[in-house]
């Protein structure tokens, strides 16, 4: 009895702590991070293995908050034991009671959503847009099987959250997976933020659910310290066999547990001040005179340090070739060719990438046979390495970092019009500062036959905008990549393995002819002139620069000096591009494939910036297409045929 005393007192503690640090801030969700005020307590204090010395230990359990606006209830934990805080590993101090006062402020590390990138690196990513984390949390539990590693992942999700479509991908992925290692806790408090959850989201339906999905569902009173600690000793053992089903909690909880003042519908984010705030507090001290009476001076809890972790060696061996790649898998014969798909050249250097590397992951959504993860995935010594996400985008791309947080550098591909169903999970992982790589095959029009549906359209403006901002490191939020041929894929694919941040890039159906040679160095940021002049500039990535050659050629022929410039990459080099700029009269014509607001949009804005005087002419896609045969045809439908950029070429000079 003494134990669960003394788990009600830290437990009322945290609340108390939870009322208090929100009402200081003026903002933020006490009534909700009550309900989990019991959970979290005996996750910190008593359950998890971890040092608040080092909090983001790589052997460590971890938590992962997907219910993330309920995170003063961790805070108040982490300040209670003391875990180190700050965005530099090298300067982190111990968080006190003191520092509660500073949640929401700015530059404090209690931002008001779980954020590691802010400075609290108990937690591995952000959260706090529903339905998020339980797919990080599997992420990380792969991480762990791939390791080696007994670590176990708990996540807290919301019921409301609950039906978020995402969970219901989590839980099939974790279900399929038999990730035993890692528990999903529903905290069932009955409210969302604007009155009762459905009967959907009830205790008794979503264990019906659970069950259903496969999972070992134990229902449990979520204010229960017995309850609790019986329900995380059975996950304790089922996760040692990997065999079993596994396993989801159920928890009943109020919302404003201990303060009923603070309860019901009307409470969500909602800081109780003033007089509310004594009347709350003062509950709070009835319940614990009512739940502490035997508690006693000796009472205390120990937290398991987490194992001791073997030290993993750093960097990548030297990538070969891409003609070394294509010989060691007996595709000589393609080189001779001259042509090969975009895509497909992804997929050679990613089974290059997993030979020299072994963090290299690499997951799909159910088109690894024409993204070519499948390159990687059919080779046997890099199949446990790849995960096959299937028909959810969303959770692939969580899962993703996740993996990432545990030291992995993921590949996530898919076709890069189902890249958009996962434009929110994007956000949150740039957020989280995740080392995430993420290709989409089959963009842009070319992909002719299967029509619109199937088409990357606004994906190069969405993640254009990621281009404009930087990131927590200082670089740019996202490196937005277009190559034109297979050479430039093979070494893009590379560099993006190489660099620790986002990047988006785009791979083509079709084969192209090859521009480059394995001569031709790529880097983040850098663009290729391919032809010199002096009358205009042609600005092209991908399959344009292929019509914009033959442009240079029609325009050669009128009496036209072209310049064309492979810009491959979102950022670039905007100073180096404004001289080219000048040297051809300040013509441009920026040439894509895609709806306006990418390419055409970066060069207006670094003409702008410039001050000088220019022109800038922008071909893109101006109409929603339709299916057509071939390329070729869909791009004369769209009036981005090689006669096209000459005719707008001619009219710009005319003009001039």
């Amino acid at each position: 009895m003494s134990f669960e005393a003394a788990m009600h007192a830290q437990a009322i503690e945290l609340d108390r702590l939870s009322l208090t640090m929100t009402a200081e801030a003026g903002s933020g969700h006490p009534s909700s991070a009550m309900s989990i005020g019991h959970l979290v307590a005996m996750l910190m204090f008593h359950t998890m293995r971890w040092s608040p010395d080092y909090p983001d230990y790589p052997t460590s359990d971890r938590l992962v908050l997907s219910e993330g606006h309920a995170v003063p209830a961790v805070y108040a934990a982490a300040a209670k034991l003391g875990v180190m805080v700050g965005r530099d590993p090298a300067s982190r101090k111990r968080l006190t009671l003191a520092d509660l006062s500073s949640l929401r402020v700015d530059g404090s590390p209690l931002d008001g959503h779980p954020n590691p990138m802010e400075g609290f690196p108990f937690f591995d990513a952000a959260t706090g847009s529903l339905g998020q984390g339980l797919s990080v949390a599997a992420g990380l539990a792969e991480a762990a099987r791939l390791d080696s590693l007994d670590r176990r992942i708990y996540c807290i999700v919301g019921d409301g959250e609950s039906r978020e479509g995402q969970i219901a991908e989590a839980l099939d992925f974790i279900a399929e997976r038999r990730l035993t290692n890692v528990l999903p806790i529903f905290n069932c408090n009955g409210y969302g933020q604007a009155g009762r959850v459905a009967e959907q989201q009830s205790p008794e339906r979503l264990a019906a659910k659970l069950g259903a999905a496969g999972f070992h569902v134990k229902t449990i009173d979520g204010h229960s310290p017995k309850e609790i600690k019986a329900a995380f000793d059975e996950f304790i053992a089922r996760s040692a066999q990997p065999d079993t089903a596994p396993m989801a909690l159920v928890a009943r909880t109020v919302k404003g547990w201990g303060a009923p003042s603070v309860q019901g519908g009307g409470w969500h984010g909602k800081p109780a001040t003033g007089d509310a705030l004594q009347k709350a507090l003062a509950e709070l001290d009835e319940r614990r005179v009512e739940l502490t009476s035997a508690l006693t001076a000796s009472d205390a809890f120990t937290i398991e340090p987490p194992a001791q972790a073997a030290p993993r060696e750093q960097g990548f061996g030297d990538l070969p070739s891409f003609a070394e790649a294509m010989r060691s898998m007996d595709m000589e014969s393609v080189l001779h060719a001259g042509r090969l798909a975009t895509r497909k050249a992804y997929g050679v250097a990613l089974r290059a990438l997993g030979r020299v590397n072994d963090r290299v992951v690499v997951l799909d959504a159910d088109v690894s046979n024409s993204t070519y993860a499948e390159t990687f995935a059919k080779s046997s010594e890099l199949a446990d390495r790849f995960v096959e996400c299937r028909i959810a985008e969303q959770n692939m791309i969580s899962v993703a970092v996740g993996l990432a947080a545990a030291g992995k550098v993921p590949f996530c591909s898919t076709f890069a019009k189902f890249v958009t169903r996962a434009y929110d999970q994007i956000e949150m992982a740039i957020n989280s500062g995740a080392n995430l790589k993420i290709v989409g095959s089959h963009a842009g029009i070319t992909l002719a036959a299967d029509g619109p549906s199937q088409m990357a359209l606004p994906d190069v403006a969405w993640f254009r905008a990621w281009t404009t901002m930087r990131d927590h490191r200082g670089n740019p939020g996202c490196y937005v990549l277009q190559p034109a041929d297979a050479y430039a894929a093979y070494a893009l694919t590379g560099v993006m393995a190489e660099y620790e941040g986002a990047c988006y890039m785009r791979t083509l159906r079709a084969d192209t002819e090859f521009i480059y040679s394995d001569d031709q160095v790529f880097n983040l940021g850098g663009f290729e002139v391919l032809n010199e002049g002096r009358d205009v500039v042609l600005c092209a990535a991908g399959y344009m620069v292929h019509e914009a050659n033959k442009a240079i050629d029609l325009l050669d022929k009128a009496g036209v000096n072209a310049t064309l410039i492979d810009l491959y990459s979102l950022p670039f080099d905007a100073d180096k591009l404004l001289d080219i700029v000048g040297a051809n009269n300040g013509y441009v014509i920026t040439l894509e494939d895609n709806y306006g607001g990418g390419i055409g949009s970066a060069v207006a804005d670094a003409l702008v910036a410039s001050g000088d005087a220019f022109t800038l002419e922008q071909l893109h896609v101006r109409r929603i297409p339709r299916s057509a045969r071939t390329p070729e045809q869909i791009l004369a439908q769209c009036g981005l045929t090689a006669q096209d950029i000459v005719a707008a070429a001619m009219k710009l000079l005319q003009v001039a």
